[in-house]
């Protein structure tokens, strides 16, 4: 029976996989222009608008004035750190400007990706495959064409994800504090040691987002904290397609946003309370030694992408590391790799998959929540090496105790 199970999910993720891939071949083919064309665009307030905004916040900073008061199509709903991490690009052209941060952000992504793959030893195979994948998705085409800051965030997490599988909490929570401090809705990260009772991480994170954040109010001035506070809290949610979050998902189904925000933070709070659970049945305050895995700040981080107002589909390159952790944690042949191998195919799917849905169809509101659904099941596949078999192991007598048994992936003395 447990043979059966295993073989019926490693049959459907197969079949997620080949459709997925036939979908966005066909719509690469069929649809309108991939968003990899436009990256050589001059015109950036028009074709790269998120970067235009930041660039022009950077270039007001620079220039001693309001970064929240540019002439941007978009609000630049980013605290002040940003404008000055961004000074350097100011000081440039636009389209040169543009062009480095292109450049840099396709090295970060790539970059961490590898480094996870390295971390984990998953083996020449799926460190080329995590690779290959996070570079042909639509979520970073799209990071690209639109010039946002997806790269940044994968580095920072990444980074503090590495220094505490290497027995160094604090320091993770402190490049988690700087990361979440660039970008507020991944603030969740920062609640994971406090229910984990690693009370200097805590601290320690809150303590480095603060003092990030205070550096940018500096630079750019005080006044500019409360005015990025009303823009940001008086922003409508998205209703787009691409927009992932559970909120903006409820409201194209109909439903008051009020209702995906409930969700999204029942399935934050749970996430929470397991890994606090964890750590009181281990009778530890050490982070790591209730998450052998690593899976946590995953997952945590996937629960505030859910609940967040706005989450791009193009968020979803934050998650790439946690999936190999989920590759890490089996074997070969095993379900859990498989589905991974379906989700990272899913990805392939680019934003022209909305021109398929007319309003009045009545398939519509499914295929509006194709991205809400992969970022949904991302969630629950970075659960799984934290808990018991939702599915069942393929090798026979491989038993369900340790799940991160792989020797490949022990943990590190601190030091």
């Amino acid at each position: 029976m447990r043979w059966d199970r295993s073989r019926a999910v490693r049959i459907g993720a197969r079949a997620v996989m080949a459709a997925a891939l036939v979908t966005a071949v066909a719509l690469f083919v069929f649809g309108n222009p991939p968003l990899l064309r436009l990256l050589p665009s001059p015109l950036v307030p028009i074709t790269h608008v998120d970067f235009d905004t930041f660039w022009r916040s950077a270039r007001a900073l620079v220039n001693g004035t309001g970064i929240y008061d540019t002439d941007a199509k978009l609000h630049n709903l980013n605290p002040p750190i940003l404008s000055l991490l961004m000074a350097p690009l100011g000081m440039l052209d636009a389209v040169l400007a543009y062009r480095i941060f292109v450049t840099l952000t396709v090295l970060m992504v790539a970059g961490s990706v590898f480094a996870a793959a390295r971390e984990l030893r998953i083996g020449r195979f799926w460190t080329v495959v995590a690779v290959v994948s996070v570079l042909a998705s639509s979520p970073l085409h799209g990071t690209l064409a639109l010039g946002q800051i997806y790269g940044i965030l994968l580095l920072g997490v990444t980074a503090g994800w590495i220094a505490e599988r290497r027995g160094h909490p604090v320091l993770a929570a402190v490049l988690y504090g700087v990361t979440v401090a660039i970008k507020p809705s991944l603030a969740p990260l920062l609640l994971l040691p406090l229910v984990q009772r690693c009370w200097p991480a805590f601290r320690a994170g809150v303590a480095a987002a603060a003092v990030t954040t205070l550096a940018g109010l500096v630079a750019a001035g005080f006044s500019t904290g409360p005015q990025w506070l009303r823009m940001a809290l008086t922003e409508p949610v998205a209703t787009v397609l691409d927009n992932a979050a559970l909120p903006g998902l409820a409201i194209r189904w109909g439903l008051p946003s009020l209702v995906g925000t409930l969700v999204g933070v029942a399935l934050m709070i749970g996430t929470l309370v397991f890994f606090g659970i964890r750590t009181v049945r281990h009778g530890t305050s050490a982070a790591y030694g209730t998450d052998p895995a690593g899976v946590a700040p995953w997952a945590v981080l996937a629960t505030g992408l859910l609940t967040a107002p706005i989450s791009w589909h193009n968020y979803l390159i934050l998650l790439w590391p946690g999936l190999l952790v989920v590759v890490a944690s089996g074997r070969a042949g095993d379900a859990r790799r498989v589905v991974v191998g379906a989700l990272l195919a899913l990805a392939f799917i680019p934003i022209t998959w909305s021109d398929l849905w007319a309003p009045g169809d009545p398939l519509t509101p499914a295929g509006q929540a194709l991205y809400s659904a992969i970022l949904l099941a991302c969630w629950l596949t970075l659960l799984r090496p934290a808990t018991g078999p939702w599915w069942p192991d393929t090798a026979p007598g491989s038993g369900t105790g340790d799940p991160f048994r792989s020797a490949e992936v022990t943990a590190r003395p601190s030091g």
